[in-house]
């Protein structure tokens, strides 16, 4: 029982010292009231909330405290208590336990406050870790905002160049634009300048000539009236010795006349009166005028005869036909003389390994030919119609040595004619196309006809150009070949087939085209005409035949087959006949030499100066200069 009372007791008293102290630390806390058992630090800590107390005994109701904040019953209490522990004989031990408790509590509060501090210390390295990332996150918000600011003023440093340098380029533009248009200017100043200066040049020679013209125009009047007046008192003495002579040639021809009047007098008068000189006058006189018709109507006749059997028509310009009997045999033997003489022991021309003698034509085109040169002979020895050609191709690709050919080996007689001939003829030129074609029927083998440059009068019958004679000509060469004829075979030959009249082409059944010479048509070409011009045996035979002086050798050397295809090569675009003129030109530039010798050299300056002057006829033909 008393131990309880004393725990109840010690509950008191640390309730009264635990209220003291938070009255003292509320109202008081700047007094020097102190218990005098509790130490400083105890009284300002708050007691441990875990004291042992009398669950019988209850702590006074709080009384409300005075105005100045000090309770005074509750020091009441607690002195009471301290009496009662005073007189306690478990004071020591109560006062041992409120020591241990106090020490207890003072530890506990150390911890707390360890606690705390610690708390505190991790707030601060919180604080520190949170302004530390709030330093970097600004560190970087800078930095970013440095480098976008660095960004922005590079982008505007860069815009900023590119705007000079656009506006320096619309300057250096605008400045070459004034420089251009200041030249332009200048230039228009200077030829407006020149312009004027020579349309006062030309003013000045103008008006130069002009006083020129007047001067030669008054001089030229004074000289006029001066020979006008010499020759009007010569003039006027040409009239009077002109009246002077005339008088006396009309005094001595009438003299004359008179002396002749009267010994015609007298003869009339003597034949009159004898009979038998009358008679035989009259039979003379009429004898002599019969004998004069007679002989000028015979001549007539005959010679008309005579040319209808044994001449050719005018127009004709070449024929294998006899011009009369026996020249065709003497013609023969002649041709075959000279052809054994040129060619004896000479290379073989290139061209006859191919049947048509020195043509050289594209292998097809020569097919062709030879296909129609037997096609010829065969229709010629069925008795069928003969078909009629037409050539066209440029000037020099050998239409006329073809149809030479063809006439040769068909077996036919060959004419050439040109249509330039039929134009000068007029209207006789109907009479002379009838005589071709009637003397076409003394042919026993048939005759090819070839028509070189058959536009000049077989032309469109519609064009302004042709005359009245020429479009009868070709009327009566319509005439004449309006039916496939057994007799006659027609061959035209034309640089132009588009200027042909529609008529004359329907009488065509075969039309071939012979374009220029290829590479190595070339080539062949140009071995032929050397063989022809160049060769030595050629040369020699021909001068030992004419029993001329022999003419110097030419010696040929380093031409190889390279140089000859180099020259092909360089040859494109010739013809036949242009390359016949180049080797003739060879020959030229060879007999130029002391030693006529022709080497590679010479061989190649010739052919590129004829290339050249080929080249130049191209163009001034391409301008129309020829």
């Amino acid at each position: 029982m008393a131990a309880s009372r004393l725990t109840s007791c010690v509950a008191v008293t640390s309730a009264a010292v635990v209220s003291m102290s938070t009255f003292s630390d509320r109202a008081y806390a700047d007094s020097y009231f102190r218990l005098p058992f509790f130490s400083s630090k105890s009284s300002s800590e708050p007691s441990p909330p875990n004291q042992p107390s009398d669950s019988n005994s209850e702590p006074p109701p709080p009384d409300e405290p005075n105005k100045s904040g000090f309770d005074p019953e509750s020091l009441e209490r607690g002195a009471k208590a301290l009496r009662e522990i005073n007189s306690s004989p478990y004071s020591k031990q109560l006062f041992d336990l409120m020591r241990k408790q106090e020490e207890t509590r003072l530890a506990e509060l150390d911890a707390e406050k360890v606690h705390y501090e610690l708390i505190q210390s991790q707030g601060d390295i919180e604080r520190q870790r949170k302004m530390a990332e709030e330093q970097r996150n600004l560190i970087q918000d800078q930095a970013q905002r440095q480098a976008q600011v660095l960004r922005y003023e590079d982008e505007l440093a860069r815009k900023r160049l590119q705007t000079d340098h656009e506006a320096q380029r619309q300057h250096n533009v605008e400045l070459v634009k004034m420089q251009e248009q200041s030249s332009f200017r200048k230039e228009q100043a200077r030829q407006a300048t020149e312009e004027q200066i020579q349309s006062q040049q030309r003013q000045t020679e103008r008006e130069r000539a002009e006083i020129e013209r007047e001067t030669i125009r008054v001089k030229a009047m004074a000289e006029a009236e001066g020979r006008a007046h010499e020759a009007k008192l010569t003039e006027d003495h040409n009239r009077r010795m002109l009246i002077e002579r005339m008088q006396g040639e009309r005094d001595k021809w009438l003299a004359a006349i008179n002396t002749t009047f009267s010994h015609i007098e007298g003869g009339l008068r003597a034949l009159l009166t004898d009979r038998d000189k009358l008679l035989m006058t009259v039979g003379g006189a009429t004898a002599l005028a019969a004998g004069i018709y007679m002989t000028r109507e015979g001549s007539k006749v005959t010679w008309g005869y005579i040319n209808r059997i044994l001449g050719q028509p005018s127009l004709i310009r070449e024929s294998s036909m006899a011009k009369f009997p026996g020249s065709k045999i003497i013609s023969q033997a002649k041709n075959k003389v000279l052809h054994d003489s040129t060619l004896a022991g000479a290379e073989k021309p290139i061209g006859s390994k191919n049947g048509l003698g020195n043509v050289i034509l594209h292998p097809s085109l020569q097919r062709r030919i030879e296909h129609l040169a037997r096609a010829t002979s065969n229709t010629k020895s069925h008795q069928a119609p003969f078909r009629n050609m037409l050539f066209y191709g440029s000037p020099g690709t050998g239409k006329t040595m073809v149809a030479r050919e063809i006439a040769r080996r068909s077996g036919l007689d060959y004419a050439m004619m040109t249509g330039g001939d039929v134009a000068p003829l007029g209207a006789q030129a109907v009479t002379k196309i009838h005589d071709i074609f009637d003397w076409s029927k003394k042919s026993r083998k048939g005759l090819l006809l070839f028509i070189d440059e058959a536009d000049a009068f077989l032309c469109e019958r519609n064009s302004s150009h042709m005359s009245e004679a020429q479009r009868s000509a070709l009327n009566a060469l319509l005439f004449r070949t309006g039916d496939q004829s057994r007799d006659i075979v027609l061959v035209l030959a034309t640089n132009r087939p588009g200027d042909l009249d529609s008529a004359v082409t329907d009488r065509i059944d075969e039309v071939i085209e012979f374009p220029l010479p290829g590479e190595e048509e070339r080539l062949k070409l140009l071995k032929l005409y050397l063989n022809k011009y160049l060769c030595d045996d050629n040369n020699g035979s021909k001068g030992g035949f004419f029993l001329k002086k022999q003419p110097q050798k030419i010696s040929i050397k380093d031409l190889s087959e390279d140089v000859f295809r180099e020259a092909a090569t360089k040859t494109e675009g010739f013809s036949g006949r242009e390359i016949a003129k180049l080797m003739a030109s060879v020959q030229a530039a060879v007999y130029g030499r002391p030693d006529c010798i022709l080497d590679s050299q010479l061989f190649r300056e010739s052919i590129d100066y004829k290339v050249v002057e080929h080249h130049q006829r191209l163009k001034l033909a391409a301008d129309g200069q020829i």
